[in-house]
């Protein structure tokens, strides 16, 4: 086990996560993107990559709502334009930042008309700074951007290219910071599981499991519960990616994606049980979803290729669906950092034809998907894992070797009710052979 756990705190006595580190890192990172570049400068209103260049958070209430933006210029220190108070409580609080915290406020998502010439504001803000650095004339790198600014912004003379790729790539590597911050991210799932495991049982619905997660999460120190996706029974296939106020009932698989953020770092968890008991429709889908996640793990390691692992996976149409695109993200991998979804992204409907290396501090996400033979019930996993230089380490540790059945307390007179059992077991030989005695002696038989 190479990678530590810590504790939330920073401390004398221990060397743990480094902020001063994994900020001047990061913005090292985009910085050398950035002169490689054809690019002047670099605008981004996508949160995620203000905080990269920045290192300030306003909470996730701003996460969508597109009203903070950061300029990274060539050879310079990025410059943040935050809502309104915030602006002055970084120049307090960051000094990394001081002065090039300023307030600015775009359009919020619309809500400001085109009248009151918040989209020219902002192209002006940004044209001066420009003009400042002799940066006029070279090309402005945009993440996310309204359409109104991107117009003024056009309309100022300055010629707009694609950013976005930049900032993908300069978030593809993690730092150490960066990897210790997702490792204790998924350790704060593991115990979310942990309740979870203990409190299902009939009677459950999927929303009061959502709060029971986001509960733990948030006592243990989450920014941010991005979604718990709590999909039980019927629900389960096909996969409806929210969760709802169904009732868990005995029998029943049940599957959640945890998504949450610490510190700005992300998880996407999968984890899969049965309430009670299992069928062995359900234990045959796990298995062979388990297989499907073990082989693409496995060949995780530097040197090996995206299409690769995508290989491994089974075509959309092995398990009901018509093509690739019908089947998306149900055999899947993503990267996983300030984002859910970061590059490289693995699929096969992607990565066969388009692949890309695995290097070393890379952390991926893997899931698979398979559905049971009975038609309603199907197994998802997923495992989160980082890259090292010799091969791999999973950071997902809540068990999922084999299907986990929760709330199994149920008791005959002959003892505990096995945990593999279908919801209608099949008549025994005594009760056959009473059907066709009683047959037998009625004169009855079937006339179709």
């Amino acid at each position: 086990m190479a990678l530590k756990t810590y504790g939330a705190m920073a401390v004398d006595w221990e060397n743990r996560i480094d902020f001063e580190r994994l900020r001047t890192e990061r913005l090292a990172r985009a910085k050398a993107l950035l002169a490689k570049s054809e690019m002047g400068a670099l605008l981004c209103f996508d949160m995620n990559n203000v905080r990269y260049l920045t290192a300030t958070h306003i909470g996730t209430w701003a996460q969508d709502k597109i009203s903070r933006f950061a300029l990274l210029p060539q050879n310079d220190e990025p410059i943040l334009w935050d809502f309104g108070s915030a602006a002055r409580h970084h120049q307090q609080n960051c000094p990394w930042l001081g002065e090039r915290s300023r307030p600015g406020i775009p359009l919020l998502r619309g809500a400001m008309s085109p009248e009151m010439g918040r989209a020219e504001n902002v192209a002006k803000k940004i044209k001066l700074e420009l003009e400042m650095r002799g940066l006029l004339n070279q090309p402005l790198g945009i993440d996310v951007v309204e359409p109104p600014i991107l117009f003024a912004l056009q309309k100022e003379g300055i010629t707009i290219v694609d950013g976005q790729q930049l900032m993908s790539d300069a978030r593809v590597i993690k730092t150490q910071d960066e990897i210790s911050l997702l490792n204790h991210s998924a350790m704060m799932v593991d115990a979310a599981y942990d309740e979870l495991y203990r409190a299902m049982k009939p009677g459950m619905s999927e929303n009061q499991a959502v709060g029971l997660a986001s509960k733990v999460l948030y006592d243990l120190g989450s920014e941010y519960v991005e979604a718990v996706n709590a999909i039980s029974g019927e629900r389960c296939n096909p996969h409806p990616h929210v969760f709802s106020d169904r009732v868990l009932r005995p029998g029943d698989p049940v599957y959640y994606d945890i998504l949450h953020s610490y510190m700005g770092y992300r998880t996407c968890y999968y984890r899969c049980f049965t309430i009670g008991y299992a069928s062995h429709a359900m234990i045959d889908a796990y298995k062979r979803c388990r297989d499907y996640l073990d082989a693409s793990i496995s060949l995780i390691q530097p040197g090996r290729t995206t299409a690769e692992i995508a290989s491994v996976w089974p075509k959309a149409e092995e398990f009901g669906f018509p093509d690739e695109e019908a089947a998306f993200a149900l055999q899947f991998g993503h990267g996983i950092g300030l984002a859910i979804w970061e590059k490289p992204v693995i699929s096969r409907m992607v990565s066969l034809e388009h692949s890309h290396e695995i290097r070393p501090g890379m952390v991926f996400a893997l899931e698979t998907f398979w559905p049971s033979k009975d038609g309603w019930s199907a197994a998802r996993i997923e495992e989160e894992i980082v890259v090292t230089e010799t091969g791999h380490e999973v950071i997902t540790r809540f068990p999922a070797e084999k299907l986990m059945v929760a709330g199994a307390h149920y008791h005959t007179v002959e003892g505990p009710m096995a945990t593999t059992r279908e919801n209608e077991a099949a008549p025994s030989k005594h009760v056959v052979k009473m059907v066709e005695a009683c047959a037998k002696r009625e004169g009855v038989a079937a006339t179709d």
